[in-house]
């Protein structure tokens, strides 16, 4: 059956739809098929084929994102924190060290300017804390009822400091799988700010720049060997849309490894957990703005857990699984009642618009 599957999930990317779904932005099965067979087709090259968190070259990362969230403003963030950080990190997964942004909006005829005062400043904030200029932008404005208030496009450039070099291709065997909090806060929060949920929970999106969570780790590993001569830090990713699941498929994929997860072993607050049993959703599934999945040398996988522990956003880091080599391509799931259960990519997600 396994073979069977993976003979399914080599087959080429094929739009089957001739609209664009919300299922296409969700980061599931559908966004990488959008992504493969439309947007790496058409601007197919060396620096965009690896489809990693940003382009790297020169001593430089290069990256860009874009955030349509909705709620503009939730518990713990808004759409201007998230889109700093959510970029910031994004250049932190490559090893660089961010250090200026770009900043685009699209406004909604009759946006209040109050709250875009409040979306600027959250952003100066963020930016202020995790280090990085913003140095360059652009606004555009559209008629009424052709936007959803506000949207915002970040760009961000950072230096590659360190002689690291992270890919999703690089995970071996004997690995361990880390992640540095607890899982799905943002994802839930945002839904539950929606108001459309008859659910209550104490829950405020964990959005974060995580750049020095990474230096503690680089800088503790970073430098160090695994026991087969190469760097201990082989892969970072943030869990953001398509939440833990996606990140570890992407690089089961890509390293041609089996990653095994352990269920009891993997993060996840009561109040997030209750909420997705009531909603019917797996944790693993659900979106983070500041947590990040590093997988690191089997020997070095203590030393790694140690640093993120040291540090307030990694406090509750765990290790959550390990690269197998076998069967190449799948994530397998060892439950807490014992059994596996293969975890696969979604179509699309459940909650859309989270970022």
């Amino acid at each position: 059956m396994l073979d069977r599957i993976e003979r399914v999930r080599r087959r080429g990317a094929r739009v089957r739809e001739d609209r664009i779904t919300l299922a296409h932005g969700a980061g599931g099965k559908a966004t990488h098929t959008l992504i493969e067979a439309v947007f790496l087709e058409s601007f197919r090259n060396p620096m965009l084929e690896p489809l990693e968190d940003g382009a790297v070259a020169g001593g430089l990362a290069f990256t860009t994102d874009a955030f349509v969230v909705t709620p503009l403003f939730f518990p713990g963030g808004d759409i201007g924190d998230l889109a700093v950080n959510g970029t910031v990190n994004d250049l932190a997964m490559c090893g660089a060290r961010p250090r200026y942004l770009s900043a685009g909006f699209i406004l909604e005829e009759g946006f209040p300017v109050a709250d875009l005062r409040r979306v600027t400043a959250s952003m100066a904030e963020a930016a202020r804390l995790a280090g990085v200029w913003i140095v360059t932008g652009d606004t555009k404005v559209v008629e009424r009822g052709k936007a959803d208030g506000c949207y915002v496009t970040t760009s961000g450039i950072g230096t590659l400091d360190r002689p690291v070099r992270l890919s999703a291709a690089s995970a071996r065997p004997g690995d361990a799988v880390i992640v540095s909090g607890p899982i799905g806060e943002h994802g839930i929060t945002i839904m539950l700010a929606r108001g459309e949920l008859d659910i209550e929970a104490d829950l405020c999106s964990d959005t974060a720049p995580l750049n020095t969570l990474v230096d503690l780790l680089l800088d503790a590993c970073g430098g160090a060997e695994g026991g087969d001569g190469g760097c201990a830090v082989r892969c970072l990713r943030d869990a953001t849309r398509g939440g833990v699941a996606t990140i570890v498929n992407e690089i089961a994929e890509a390293s041609r490894v089996a990653v095994v997860l352990d269920e009891d072993a993997v993060p996840v607050r009561p109040a997030v957990r209750g909420a997705c049993e009531l909603l019917g959703i797996d944790p693993l599934y659900v979106a983070c703005e500041g947590r990040m999945v590093a997988v690191v040398a089997g020997d070095s996988a203590e030393a790694a857990l140690a640093a993120l522990r040291s540090h307030p956003l990694g406090s509750d880091a765990a290790i959550i699984g390990r690269i197998n080599d076998d069967p190449p391509g799948l994530v397998l799931l060892r439950t807490s009642f014992g059994g596996t259960r293969i975890v696969d990519l979604l179509v699309g997600d459940p909650l859309p618009r989270i970022c």
